[in-house]
């Protein structure tokens, strides 16, 4: 009688098991579709430049250098651009931009930047004649 009881528990303890494993990897993967579906990318656009710039987008997923140097992210061809020109930055949700000591400076939204300084989206940054769009989507 006691070796039934026992089954009976054992079974019941691994049934339980599995519906608590079963729990945890629905709640798992609802979390991590939730996260994907809330989550807004930046996006950079050249809309402003040479030709063969122009049309050119760059989803942000980590630090994008623009400048002459071909080891730039946007590598722009012009020698009013200084190698490493600029450096578009996330820091959590936010964007930032911030000037990498060039000698022709960088702007946003026609106004020359000091230090990083945070975007929002549809501002217009500015590397010489090359106008590059940054959008929050």
């Amino acid at each position: 009688m006691i070796d039934v009881v026992l089954l009976i528990g054992r079974l019941l303890f691994v049934a339980l098991l599995y519906l608590f494993l079963f729990a945890i990897m629905r709640t798992g993967i609802g979390l991590v579709k939730g996260q994907r579906r809330k989550e807004k990318t930046w996006n950079l656009s050249v809309e402003k430049g040479p030709k063969e710039l122009r049309g050119v987008s760059i989803v942000v997923r980590g630090p994008v250098v623009v400048g002459r140097s071909p080891n730039a992210d946007i590598v722009i061809a012009a020698g009013y651009v200084s190698a490493r020109h600029a450096r578009f930055t996330l820091m959590g949700a936010n964007l930032f931009v911030e000037d990498l000591g060039s000698t022709n400076g960088t702007a946003v939204n026609g106004q020359v930047i000091e230090g990083p300084t945070s975007l929002k989206s549809n501002d217009v940054v500015n590397v010489g004649d090359v106008a590059i769009r940054v959008r929050h989507t």
